[in-house]
């Protein structure tokens, strides 16, 4: 169930974005907001591998977007962004994801900051994050093209 949920996000964030030009991909919402679909992508693609590969199965690995010195760059380097190469990123992330964890129970723990915390957790985390974050993207959307749905 966990990774149905996750999957049915995972391909709305990429059904909201289909269909746009880059430059529609790399428009702000309203000032002074600086988030656009692609920076949420970006993003989603960050916490993909932070939370799953990084945290869950212990993997050192370089941010994506957000070196230390931008912790934000996920969103707000898109200016000069290749579009495509970020949404192979994004899908290949989710792959490797799902992969790094596929072996491992639910109930497996990892140390967080206040305590363990199990790949149960992880799940219900990103479930609730992509569902947050695709809040935003319907937003976006149908202030670029009015298109609305689920």
């Amino acid at each position: 169930m966990y990774q149905n949920w996750l999957e049915f996000h995972r391909g709305t964030l990429l059904w909201k974005c289909t269909g746009l030009t880059d430059d529609q991909l790399k428009t702000a919402s309203v000032s002074p907001s600086r988030l656009t679909l692609l920076g949420l992508l970006r993003h989603m693609a960050e916490v993909e591998r932070s939370w799953f590969r990084c945290r869950s199965a212990a993997l050192t690995l370089p941010d994506l977007y957000c070196p230390d010195d931008d912790k934000d760059g996920d969103f707000d380097n898109v200016a000069d962004a290749v579009v495509e190469q970020d949404f192979a990123t994004f899908k290949d992330e989710c792959l490797a994801a799902d992969e790094a964890v596929r072996a491992k129970s639910l109930d497996e723990t990892f140390d967080g900051r206040n305590g363990p915390i199990s790949l149960r957790w992880v799940y219900v985390h990103m479930i609730e994050e992509y569902a947050r974050h695709n809040g935003h993207v319907d937003l976006l959307r149908e202030c670029i093209d009015g298109a609305t749905g689920d």
